[in-house]
């Protein structure tokens, strides 16, 4: 018996040393699932008036409202989501890097493309064509000197020829953008959506690159099926602050080459770009200077400050140049705020938007978040792999800029095109899952995706 005894207690597996976050990753889950059910729920139920929209349509906490169906893309994403659950971790593992790149942009672009054509013919530039949107003032403009000079007198409602509202609530940046796209002749609204489109695809790569800059290859791979099948894409096709992350990935990508540059000239060139990168998306979005969170930790998994300056410098350029040129971003922001709770934003209660928002992040991010970010918080003390903590220095940075931007009650609602920016980085904690929650949390995203663009109308 005592020979027994040890055979048996020698045979018997070791306890894994991360059990524990196991139920810290069904916690939070539950508590994601939860909270969206909440935020659907409890508005109609208790009779409250979130005001998300203008009308009695509304399906907080989106900005969009219920509107069922099926069209041309349901097929081809449903085909392109279950391929990713099937076989995305083992093609992403198995791949070269340079193989994986390019299949992350395709199998992103097929992803996006097939959620946007559910709503027909106009999937894709509904949004873009809407007069509050920035391509209808881009149209218009034939004098950019003029644009930036009389910016800011033009932001509150009470100018005779005030701003649509999404013009008004960005720096110039945004629709500068929309202008040199008409300039070059692609100011259709379906030549200027597919342009969006075709950068958004590059987001996932952009976030892969930064990732093996910094010494991470095998959960940058994990991660890959997860970034591409985001539920995120039911508002990158369609947005244009799906430019804004886009270009802010890269920012981040550059930064990362300048940190773990040999050579000072490269590392001048690569902070100077960065530089340019962010600060483009400062002149945007107001809440873009939240970025500089992401860029500090880059820098500190990078182990190195040396690009800081010279970024910094290249995005302060870049900020003074439009000052230069009439629109000053410190005496913008003040006027911009006026605007916001001068409209409906007042009739928006904190008391739900300071969760519910949270709730349509995880929409938008997918409600593996939660199990993502429960899961990571176990592993803050494991040394054992050296690319756990460069992961969790680029969530934990991202979490503190939403959270930040969620104190600051300058956006209640809207946030799952808001946020879009920080959500592949909050995306990451997935890739720290054990293997038996991937594929199946794999699956929850794509259905939650599908969910989302078949059930509402997402405005965007």
């Amino acid at each position: 018996m005592p020979r027994l005894a040890a055979m048996t207690d020698t045979a018997a597996p070791p306890r894994p040393a991360l059990a524990g976050t196991d139920r810290r990753t069904v916690v939070g889950l539950t508590v994601a699932v939860g909270l969206v059910v909440l935020a659907f729920v409890l508005p109609p139920l208790a009779g409250w008036d979130v005001a998300s929209r203008v009308d009695d349509r509304a399906a907080a906490p989106t900005h969009g409202f219920w509107d069922p169906k099926v069209g041309w893309g349901t097929v081809p994403a449903v085909a392109v989501g279950l391929l990713a659950v099937w076989r995305g971790e083992a093609w992403a593992l198995g791949w070269s890097w340079r193989r994986l790149l390019l299949a992350s942009y395709v199998g992103s672009l097929a992803w996006l493309l097939a959620l946007a054509l559910v709503d027909g013919a106009d999937g894709l530039t509904r949004a873009m064509a809407h007069r509050s949107e920035y391509l209808h003032t881009a149209r218009q403009v034939d004098d950019v000197d003029l644009l930036l000079r009389t910016y800011v007198e033009r932001i509150p409602y009470a100018h005779p020829d005030n701003w649509p509202v999404h013009v008004a609530g960005h720096p110039p940046g945004a629709v500068l953008v929309f202008v040199a796209l008409v300039s070059v002749g692609l100011g259709g609204a379906v030549a200027t959506a597919l342009v969006v489109t075709a950068v958004a695809a590059s987001l996932p790569a952009a976030v892969l690159v930064t990732l093996r800059l910094l010494g991470v290859d095998r959960h940058a791979r994990l991660a890959a099926p997860f970034l591409v099948v985001s539920p995120a894409a039911v508002f990158l096709a369609v947005s244009a602050d799906a430019l804004f992350a886009t270009f802010a990935a890269w920012g981040l990508a550059s930064l990362a080459a300048a940190a773990v540059a040999v050579r000072r000239s490269r590392m001048v060139a690569w902070a100077v770009l960065a530089g340019l990168l962010l600060g483009w998306c400062v002149m945007s979005s107001y809440g873009l200077p939240l970025l500089g969170v992401l860029a500090v930790a880059v820098l500190a998994v990078g182990r190195s400050w040396w690009p800081l300056p010279v970024a910094a410098t290249s995005a302060l350029a870049l900020v003074l140049g439009f000052a230069a040129a009439g629109f000053a971003w410190w005496e913008a922001y003040p006027v911009l705020v006026d605007r916001y709770w001068d409209g409906i934003a007042s009739e928006r209660p904190a008391a739900y938007w300071m969760w519910g928002n949270l709730a349509a992040l995880l929409l938008c991010a997918g409600p593996l978040l939660g199990a993502g970010l429960a899961h990571a918080s176990g592993r803050a003390a494991d040394r054992r792999d050296p690319e756990v903590g460069p992961l969790l220095w680029l969530a934990g940075a991202a979490v503190v800029a939403v959270v930040v931007a969620d104190l600051s009650r300058m956006s209640k609602a809207e946030v799952e095109r808001i946020w879009l920016p920080f959500v592949p980085w909050l995306t990451l904690t997935m890739a720290l899952l054990p293997s038996g929650w991937r594929r199946q949390g794999l699956l929850l995203q794509v259905v939650t995706a599908l969910a989302v663009q078949h059930l509402l109308y997402t405005t965007w």
